[in-house]
């Protein structure tokens, strides 16, 4: 393919992340509140005014109304234009990195999914079933085109939601409250389902360290109690996204010193 047309796929597939991000924005704001993510089409979310086509194109429609409603004139959350351009460059990224591919398309998914994730865990600290688990499945067919087999992706959502559950368990026998909600549980076993038992052991250690040293800032910085509850989701995601990317390169690395 000609270089002309390299830059043409990879302009599509920008703009297919900008119009999933825009999606990704609806269930963001619906899946929480156990609305319905494709009816009714999208509104304001203080007067009701049903947007046009044309006040839903991604980032442009944002900043043409000036990050407010045409109706209403409410001031719009500026998190909408930044998930949808984050989502964009993530689509962008992926496409440099994996090329045109099987594994483009499934890791595209994977990736919008944990975006979609760590949005609802850090702003309403629970990971719905509705993209957990469906995503358990598709993890699993995903491999049989573009990965390692069945066989490791299920290895790997068992391994996932299992030592999690483990941990989990073990946290509530020895201090009698919960730790972690079944929700985390059920986001590794995805992670395992899509990337299998070595990288979904990779990304818990990766989402620790991080929670670790975020956990020990905000302690820090804002005088929290012990207790203070951190959406973990969100560092299950940041770490499945490493690992997803880098993450063979990783364990490559740190076997060598053996």
């Amino acid at each position: 393919m000609t270089e002309a047309g390299l830059a043409l796929e990879a302009a599509y597939v920008t703009l297919l992340g900008l119009m999933l991000g825009s999606f990704m924005n609806v269930c963001i704001y619906r899946l929480p509140r156990g609305l319905s993510p494709v009816r009714p089409r999208s509104g304001c979310p203080n007067c009701g005014h049903m947007l046009a086509w044309y006040e839903n194109v991604p980032v442009v429609s944002y900043l043409v109304l000036r990050g407010r409603c045409r109706k209403c004139r409410v001031a719009i959350s500026p998190m909408y234009p930044i998930i949808e351009a984050i989502t964009g460059a993530v689509f962008l990224a992926g496409y440099l990195w994996y090329g045109p591919s099987a594994l483009l398309i499934v890791r595209l998914a994977f990736a919008w999914a944990m975006i979609a994730l760590f949005v609802i865990d850090y702003q309403h600290q629970i990971l719905p079933n509705v993209i957990t688990i469906p995503g358990i499945v598709i993890g699993i067919l995903s491999n049989i085109l573009a990965g390692p087999g069945w066989i490791a992706s299920i290895i790997g959502a068992a391994v996932g939601a299992g030592s999690l559950y483990a941990i989990a368990e073990i946290y509530y026998r020895v201090r009698h409250e919960e730790g972690l909600g079944m929700g985390d549980v059920k986001m590794l076993g995805m992670i395992g389902a899509f990337l299998g038992w070595k990288l979904v052991l990779l990304t818990l250690v990766i989402s620790s360290f991080l929670g670790s040293i975020v956990g020990v800032f905000v302690l820090v910085s804002r005088k929290e109690s012990l207790k203070y509850a951190m959406p973990f989701g969100t560092f299950l995601a940041v770490g499945a996204l490493v690992a997803s990317v880098v993450g063979d390169a990783i364990l490559d690395w740190y076997l060598g010193f053996f």
